[in-house]
């Protein structure tokens, strides 16, 4: 595994991209990180960690207004500017996956298509405001045009597993809530939900993406 940061020129200020290269990558996972916290997200780090020793490549893209040192999060046309950016400046010969999680989730999604991808993963997808599920956003999801795993907990207030048409392919990580955080007398352990989170990343990479 080879550790590579490259600095990203953007429509909106420098991002960053921070590579895990495997040895014979099957599949390059793009990551976008959430509006709340930045790539050392629990959830990226844990993919970060594990897929590159699983044949697949992880690169964390870090946004310009988290590099700026702002504290909140850009428009969504901006994230989704930058992200393309980021996205640019790879050079890949394997497939292609975005993905990220919350605000990074939605972006993926917006921008699967016009950067060719194989598929997309959506970490906690925010599928409406907490407390709000008449804001739905769904139709982000629908209009993706690749392959997509939602990847959500049992507890997330931004949408509940049951709140997704069943036709959308998902892995649930019980117990958790929008962070992946499960309780301490939870049905899972931290280490157990992180491990759902990586191992249903990597089947559907493999099933989906690397073997078509």
């Amino acid at each position: 595994m080879t550790h590579v940061e490259l600095l990203v020129e953007t429509p909106h200020g420098e991002g960053r991209l921070v590579i895990e290269r495997a040895r014979k990558p099957i599949a390059t996972l793009l990551l976008g990180h959430g509006a709340g916290a930045g790539i050392d997200s629990r959830d990226l780090e844990a993919l970060a960690e594990a897929l590159p020793r699983n044949n697949v490549s992880v690169v964390r893209f870090e946004q310009p207004w988290v590099r700026a040192g702002r504290k909140v999060a850009g428009a969504p046309a901006t994230l989704d500017a930058a992200f393309i950016a980021g996205a640019d400046k790879l050079r890949t010969r394997t497939p292609l996956v975005v993905g990220g999680r919350s605000a990074g989730a939605r972006s993926a999604v917006r921008t699967a298509r016009q950067l060719g991808a194989s598929g997309a993963l959506a970490l906690a997808f925010p599928l409406h405001p907490p407390g709000h599920p008449e804001k739905s956003r769904l139709e982000e999801l629908r209009r993706a045009g690749v392959r997509t795993l939602v990847v959500q907990g049992e507890r997330d207030s931004m949408g509940r597993p049951e709140e997704f048409p069943s036709a959308v392919d998902m892995a649930v990580v019980p117990g958790a809530d929008h962070g992946f955080k499960v309780p301490a007398r939870g049905p899972i352990s931290q280490e157990g939900a992180l491990d759902i989170v990586v191992e249903s990343t990597l089947e559907w990479i493999v099933r989906e993406v690397a073997g078509n």
